[in-house]
């Protein structure tokens, strides 16, 4: 939904990432406009039911309040969670109130721990967990994981007949077997392998910190801010942010198999030349940009 770092510009938008995994729709960040953008690309609004925040830098929430207004005036009833560093609920409730507003809908605050990664989350198909991010505010990113899948039934070579007990046996891995205990069809015969459980990690604002790699290695795709190009690396060691090449560094350390670069600083029209950058050290780096979608294959 935005790949622009601190402002808008040139038509980028700040941070925000829609993740969807098994028909769960989550929201990662939610800088200035998401909402906008969310309808531009015909997103499935009112599903979104958790929304990560990384940190209380205005790029990354300011877009929250607007989006909250819009779901209770569609008249959403479902109870929204909403994860964050201390201070989200302090900000939302204020506005609430000098607003004399009330929403039809509950608000689930959970305060993230500075400086630890903690699942936060533990759904029934995956997980989600913080990456302690080095920024100057208490920053964290956030890794999405898929449990392990069930093993697949082969339907070429299932007899036919068998119960629907026989059948969640076969997905748990176990033979099905006669009244006395003998195997009468052993689980190998007739399923296949699990689909892959997919990971995403988000790494928003972070100075260059290999800290991040046990976290995320060997993730199918890394998302790794990089607001600062080479030339410009005093300016991110100031700030706090990372370059492309900086980045793809990380990514490689990492065994990653893909990366996404974003939150590009306004001082930069083009973004081939950060890309670039960041494929001379990691190859398989793409451009995170508002409207793509990415798909991790199972």
């Amino acid at each position: 939904m935005g790949s622009s770092g601190a402002v808008p510009a040139y038509g980028r938008y700040p941070s925000a990432q829609l993740v969807c995994i098994q028909n769960e729709y989550m929201l990662v960040d939610c800088g200035e406009g998401a909402q906008i953008q969310l309808f531009r690309y015909g997103c499935p609004v009112q599903r979104i039911n958790h929304i990560f925040i990384s940190h209380l830098h205005g790029d990354h929430y300011l877009g929250l309040m607007g989006l909250l207004f819009t779901l209770h005036l569609n008249h959403r009833t479902n109870d929204l969670h909403l994860y964050s560093h201390r201070g989200l609920q302090d900000i939302i409730i204020t506005q609430l109130k000098y607003s004399s507003s009330a929403l039809r809908f509950r608000l689930i605050f959970h305060e993230l721990t500075p400086g630890k990664a903690e699942t936060i989350l533990d759904s029934k198909h995956f997980t989600v967990s913080t990456i302690p991010l080095k920024h100057k505010l208490n920053c964290s990113g956030f890794l999405f994981r898929e449990k392990s899948k069930p093993r697949r039934i082969d339907k070429t070579v299932l007899p036919s007949g068998l119960s629907i007990r026989e059948l969640n046996a076969l997905k748990a891995g176990d033979d099905i077997r006669h009244e006395d205990g003998t195997v009468r069809f052993t689980n190998a015969s007739l399923t296949l392998k699990p689909r892959k459980s997919r990971s995403y990690a988000y790494c928003s604002d972070t100075a260059y910190d290999e800290r991040l790699v046990n976290i995320i290695r060997e993730v199918d795709v890394l998302y790794h801010e990089t607001t600062f190009m080479e030339a410009d690396r005093d300016k991110a060691e100031e700030t706090l942010h990372s370059t492309a090449a900086q980045a793809a560094h990380i990514a490689r350390l990492a065994n990653c198999e893909r990366l996404l670069i974003g939150h590009f600083s306004a001082r930069y029209i083009e973004m081939e030349p950060l890309l670039a950058e960041a494929q001379a050290v990691f190859i398989n780096t793409e451009l995170a940009l508002e409207g793509k979608t990415f798909t991790l294959a199972e």
